[in-house]
């Protein structure tokens, strides 16, 4: 399976003041094959532990943190003593007591050791363990598989080779092919072993079931970790996520949850399932200028999900709607398809992703995004209706600035407009 977050997880070995890397991100998104795979290619050794199944390391940190100490146990238990040349691999790290604390002892006691870890919830963990090694770590993300990832895990990838040229003329004769891609990508979502059990039987049904499951285990953290007095929010808000996508007007709406909903009674649930990396927040901005942070409206904010085929599992929709043609990208009113839309504009860690509506709430944009010193504002289509009121108001307000629309529709070029189809959008990291 082809990882393109591998290229960071590089990048991070040959920087000069390496540190302490940690991978972040949800349940099941690949955050251990990535280590483990990552280790065999870049590193002549690795050490892995994990610390939910290795009762006899859990208290490794507890006592102190002294490296000579520490580095002897790992290697009276592994038989390999941790080197510069060996990367040290630390899963399910926050069941260590003090495990996420000795990361900073690690860079600044050993700052020639590499030391990659994560864990399972782990934002929610570090809330609650010791002290966080704020400035003594690096980040990297881990998303679901990016629909061009998810072409070259299916044997598509040739496809991927000449979007990347944006060799439009070339892709023509295969559009039809491209959005039936699209609509498997739509069902079938990111998670690893979501799209390794597709690629290897082709079983749709296979597909939902591991879905439910990954729903399912989801649904066992919110009482096992959340606090109780949370936990039926959590649910409802989670619950929701679908039908506030639904919407015309998809900002999140506290009253959609149940009368009488008001924002201090679910903020708590909201921010427990964003550290947990099952929701993103995308908050409205309220103009075109940099910085976009500077205008942002805090009270107003779309939630979506981590991963698009466990939003159409959670929604129930059916795989027979995949043989209905276009059906899937209307029927849901383009909740699926802005869904997906934000799912690879995410994966770029220079996307400051919000989005934009008028004051007198006479015009909005799917998206409003910085990347570096610019800003792209961009209008989503479930279909291949055209039209763009809003974007093209927008534009000619904001002098400078280049609309582009994720359609159905082939690529055209217009003067303040340019339309992608949706299987091109993570050419957007190239703009």
């Amino acid at each position: 399976m082809i990882r393109y977050v591998l290229e960071e997880l590089y990048e991070w070995k040959n920087k000069p003041n390496r540190k302490p890397l940690i991978l972040q991100g949800a349940r099941q998104v690949g955050k251990t094959w990535l280590m483990q795979n990552f280790a065999k290619k870049a590193f002549s050794k690795s050490i892995y532990i994990n610390f939910e199944t290795n009762a006899q390391l859990s208290h490794l940190f507890e006592k102190d943190f002294d490296m000579n100490r520490i580095l002897l146990e790992i290697s009276l238990a592994t038989g390999i003593f941790p080197d510069e040349e060996t990367l040290l691999i630390l899963d399910e790290i926050q069941e260590a007591k003090r495990g996420v604390t000795a990361l900073k002892y690690f860079y600044e006691l050993l700052p020639n050791q590499p030391v990659i870890a994560a864990g399972s919830l782990l934002g929610i963990s570090t809330h609650q363990n010791d002290s966080f090694p704020v400035g003594k770590v690096d980040f990297v993300n881990v998303y679901p598989l990016s629909f061009w990832e998810f072409l070259e895990a299916v044997g598509k990838g040739q496809f991927v080779k000449v979007i990347k040229q944006q060799n439009w003329q070339m892709l023509s004769p295969f559009e039809t092919q491209l959005k039936d891609l699209l609509r498997l990508y739509f069902f079938i979502g990111g998670m690893p072993e979501v799209v390794k059990c597709f690629a290897e039987t082709n079983n749709m049904q296979l597909v939902r079931n591991l879905q439910e499951n990954i729903l399912e285990a989801y649904d066992k953290d919110f009482s096992k970790h959340a606090p109780l007095e949370e936990v039926p929010r959590l649910r409802m808000v989670w619950r929701s996520i679908s039908g506030q996508l639904s919407k015309e007007n998809k900002k999140f709406i506290y009253g959609f949850l149940k009368e009488g909903a008001r924002a201090k009674n679910f903020e708590l649930a909201i921010e427990w399932l964003k550290d947990a990396g099952l929701v993103y927040k995308v908050s409205r901005t309220k103009k075109g200028l940099l910085p976009l942070s500077a205008y942002e409206d805090f009270s107003a904010f779309k939630l979506f999900m981590s991963d698009i085929g466990l939003l159409g599992a959670l929604s129930g929709i059916p795989q027979q709607t995949l043989i209905n043609g276009n059906a899937i990208f209307t029927d849901y009113k383009g909740a699926l398809t802005e869904q997906f839309v934000f799912q690879q504009l995410r994966t770029y860690k220079k996307n400051n992703i919000y989005y934009w509506s008028a004051d007198n709430s006479q015009g909005e944009l799917d998206f409003l995004v910085q990347k570096d010193d610019k800003i792209f504002p961009i209008e989503v289509k479930a279909e291949e209706n055209l039209q763009a009121k809003s974007l093209k108001i927008f534009v000619k307000k904001n002098q400078g600035l280049h609309g582009i629309r994720f359609s159905m529709s082939p690529y055209r070029e217009q003067e303040w407009l340019t339309n992608y189809p949706l299987y091109a959008v993570n050419c957007f990291q190239n703009l």
